[in-house]
């Protein structure tokens, strides 16, 4: 199951399985690292359908951009719906260019630990990746049925999909969980992209629309780190909810504005402070399987 379904907001909508990396496009590596599966399917746009083999499978969540764990639920029904009756679905995300280094590292870990419900790929530097993950299929399916008579899985986090799962934590390979959220990341994974010459690149914007902010605030001393704002409401969007990331960002610049105030710090510590403590309670939040409702 490979999700390519979301906005690339990032990206300035730019569609992340187009973009090309070692002479391939981001699906056309996902396609390889999912080679020799019983049955593939892709959920997402059917603009990508034309660079698909026959033999691929094409669904969409509904509703579109409702998340990554509604498209597993998408992706479920359309292999149940092809016949499909492989006991493990490789669930994996289209814009990790290097999975397929992972996704052996996964197999090996599954078959010395048949009694798991699944493994999940961990970085080299400890951050779980549940969308570079090998799952029951019916386990997968009991969840989703779960969710589904509850409140749904639209903008629900994968993390709280799988939380009552048995599943194993497996290193990979250095570089396999790399991904493609900017075009910072794009440019360290060699991804080169040409925007027409007379669009703004998105951090061009962002910088403009950061500075009229700070304008229209009277705060045009202030120095804001945009990379690390989104990073913070990256880390909340994938460890909670989506619409957790905006929330996330404004409480932590509320907290900061009121530590500065009142002196305790330095516009830069204060924000930087209270950036760090956000990151560290969506991580924890996450791995702590909260009910998030």
């Amino acid at each position: 199951m490979i999700l390519a379904g979301g906005r690339a907001t990032r990206l300035g909508g730019v569609p992340k399985p187009s973009l090309e990396y070692d002479g391939g496009t981001l699906l056309a590596h996902a396609l390889e690292a999912a080679r020799g599966a019983a049955a593939v399917v892709v959920v997402g746009p059917d603009a990508f359908s034309d660079a698909m083999p026959d033999s691929v499978l094409i669904a969409r969540e509904e509703p579109a951009f409702a998340g990554p764990a509604a498209a597993i639920e998408a992706g479920l029904r359309a292999l149940e719906a092809s016949g499909s009756k492989a006991g493990w679905t490789l669930v994996l995300a289209c814009d990790m260019p290097k999975a397929a280094e992972g996704v052996g590292s996964l197999w090996e870990a599954l078959a010395m630990h048949p009694a798991v419900e699944g493994v999940m790929a961990v970085s080299v530097d400890g951050r779980k990746q549940p969308l570079l993950g090998i799952y029951s299929t019916a386990a997968l399916e009991r969840e989703v049925d779960v969710a589904s008579q509850g409140s749904g899985l639209t903008n629900s986090s994968v993390f709280k999909l799988l939380a009552r799962l048995n599943l194993l934590d497996v290193d990979v390979p250095a570089g396999s969980t790399d991904d493609v959220d900017t075009w910072e990341d794009a440019a360290a994974l060699g991804i080169d992209y040409k925007l027409e010459a007379d669009v703004k690149s998105q951090e061009e914007t962002l910088e403009d629309w950061c500075r009229t902010l700070l304008q229209a605030f009277e705060l045009e001393g202030v120095e804001v780190d945009i990379n690390e704002v989104l990073a913070v409401a990256g880390v909340a969007a994938h460890s909670v909810v989506r619409p957790a990331a905006p929330l996330t960002t404004f409480i932590a610049g509320y907290a900061a504005g009121m530590a500065r105030g009142i002196g305790q710090a330095s516009d830069d510590a204060s924000m930087n402070a209270a950036l760090d403590l956000a990151r560290k309670i969506a991580k924890e939040y996450s791995e702590s399987g909260t009910d998030a409702e």
